[in-house]
């Protein structure tokens, strides 16, 4: 019988299958007489008084409202009322103890062992341990996942785990496939499926339980096991059940029918918030606010998404609903879990990113170094290529992701984009060119980046950023000209002195309604442009702006330097 029995059966019921029993129990003890069968009486009495309620933690009991399929909790939506945030408590991670919370080690719930089953990885058996039947039905739907594309390690006798066994070859020459052949990464052992859901306790073979390594026998090892009866059965049970989950066709097919329900209600509220996390990381929004509650202030970018969807989708409202009447723990709205996809979006992302550059093949890389907010130093990457789509080819340049580095030395910075490129799977021998800015650090002939990179592939060109060299050229040639200096230092003047009031700022403005004035750019001579554009096209506008501000100051300072101004340094210009 599938899982989940205790999580749609009314509370009520128990009652009555408890008197049922209990009604048996005592036709048969009437059997027997004596002080054993009193003893036996009071031995089933005691535990049926002490299973009492166990089942109701898998269950919510009502009487004012009647049960409503969709609102029924299932074993992928476990109900713990004790750990419900309500209204005035701070939404937060299923996974995150608090005051009013019993931790992991005082109160284990359903939600516990729902939350370690979704953590399973699928693919490798050794980690398929007390396996649940829901657990076992939902491999039996994914079905055995085969590893091919893997180097497999050797043992001490030079010997290894090969996709040969996979196959069986008959009698006739003919092969077939032994689908119920599995092998575990971690563990570098070989597994039968079958014999690991079904009576694995009945299985003598190393294949149902720790799993076989003996590479040099594993042939014989193999058709021994596939001949023994228990194997043989549990095949036949294995097959049995993967029909019936297929045709639906279970023994609890209406419970079935239940959780499949909750599957695709959870599915499409999961689609709903990642299609919020990814709008929200596309324009650089925030998420999270100073309040982490449904319907209150300043809770924040996403759950005003969420409260917004909600008052048009009805798969949200119920969402919603089932959040603020207490019906559910694991509402996947805690910061921890938009921290999570935001984790595996980028992942994919980058992953969709890098498979772009092995298409491609060769590829150049762009780095720069900036300390962030956090007065960490961050170095960005950037990789270049062609890409190969079905319509056009051409250049594109991609962002990959920030490394943050402790040392800027030229050393490294090249260690760390080694490292980097090796675990993202990038060949070094790929990289035709390389670009940098004029820092000592990037372009050192001798123990710079390019250079180290250059001893390594000699192919990788070293070109540096254009942009950063011609600001450098600019930045010098004005540096050496005194009366360029006394030009921008007379601009910067004039928007000093009008930016520090917003009395003066609006005479500014009475008398230059178009361009208005910019401050220097410091680090960015050719943002300097701009800058000069206010004065060499309003330069008689600007002069009445400085007359006005002279006339209407009562500062002397102030009357001073705009006279100053007029008289002295707009003449020039």
């Amino acid at each position: 019988m599938n899982g989940g029995f205790a999580d749609v059966v009314p509370w009520f019921l128990f009652s009555e299958l408890g008197g049922i029993e209990s009604q048996h129990s005592d036709s048969r003890n009437s059997e027997v007489s004596g002080t054993a069968a009193q003893r036996k009486k009071r031995k089933q009495e005691a535990l049926i008084e002490s299973q009492k309620g166990a089942l109701l933690k898998f269950c919510t009991p009502t009487t004012s409202q009647p049960t409503n399929d969709s609102d029924t909790p299932t074993n992928n939506e476990p109900t713990n009322n004790s750990d419900t945030p309500t209204n005035n408590e701070p939404i937060n991670d299923s996974d995150t103890p608090t005051n009013n919370e019993p931790t992991n080690d005082e109160k284990p719930t359903n939600a516990e062992f729902k939350t370690n089953e979704i953590h399973i990885n699928f693919v490798d058996p050794s980690q398929w341990n007390n396996i649940s039947i829901d657990l076992r039905d939902i491999l039996v739907e994914k079905s055995p996942i085969k590893i091919h594309d893997y180097d497999f390690p050797q043992d001490e006798n030079s010997r290894s785990f090969n996709t040969s066994p996979y196959m069986r070859t008959l009698p006739n020459v003919e092969t077939l496939e032994r689908k119920w052949l599995i092998y575990s990464i971690d563990l570098d052992r070989a597994f039968c499926f079958c014999c690991k859901l079904f009576n694995v306790n009945q299985c003598t073979s190393s294949l149902a339980k720790e799993g076989n390594n003996d590479w040099k026998n594993i042939s014989s090892k193999l058709k021994e096991h596939e001949k023994s009866k228990v194997h043989i059965n549990n095949m036949r049970t294995w097959m049995e059940l993967e029909i019936r989950l297929t045709k639906n066709k279970t023994i609890d097919k209406q419970n079935q029918n239940q959780i499949n329900k909750e599957k695709e209600h959870w599915r499409n509220v999961l689609k709903r918030i990642i299609a919020l996390v990814k709008s929200l990381g596309t324009h650089n929004l925030a998420f999270h606010g100073t309040n982490e509650q449904l319907y209150e202030e300043n809770n924040g970018l996403f759950l005003a998404g969420i409260e917004m969807i909600a008052e048009f989708d009805p798969i949200i409202q119920e969402h919603v609903r089932r959040i603020q009447n207490k019906e559910i723990h694991n509402h996947y709205l805690g910061p921890r879990m938009q921290n999570e996809l935001i984790h595996l979006l980028s992942n994919e992302v980058k992953t969709k990113i890098i498979k772009k550059v092995k298409e491609a093949k060769y590829f150049s890389i762009i780095l720069d170094c900036t300390p962030d907010i956090s007065h960490k130093e961050q170095m960005s990457i950037i990789l270049r290529c062609l890409d190969i789509s079905p319509t056009s080819i051409e250049v594109k340049e991609y962002f990959l992701e920030f490394l943050i580095v402790n040392d800027t030395t030229g050393k490294c910075l090249f260690n760390s984009i080694i490292e980097e490129l090796n675990r993202i799977g990038l060949n070094v021998d790929d990289i035709r060119g390389q670009g940098y800015d004029n820092g000592s650090n990037m372009k050192g002939k001798h123990k710079g980046v390019q250079k180290r990179l250059l001893e390594v592939n000699p192919r990788a060109l070293y070109a540096p950023c254009g942009c950063h060299s011609s600001n450098l050229v600019i930045s010098d040639m004005a540096s050496a000209c005194d009366k360029v200096q006394d030009f921008f230092g007379t601009i910067q003047r004039i928007y000093s002195i009008f930016v520090s009031s917003t009395k003066r700022w609006k005479i500014l403005q009475d008398n230059i309604p178009y361009l208005t004035l910019k401050s220097l750019s410091q680090t960015r001579w050719e943002s300097r442009s701009e800058s000069v554009k206010a004065i060499r096209f309003q330069a008689p506008k600007l002069r009445d702006a400085l007359l006005d501000l002279y006339r209407d100051s009562t500062e002397a300072n102030v009357k001073s330097e705009a006279k100053s101004l007029v008289e002295n340094e707009l003449e020039k210009i």
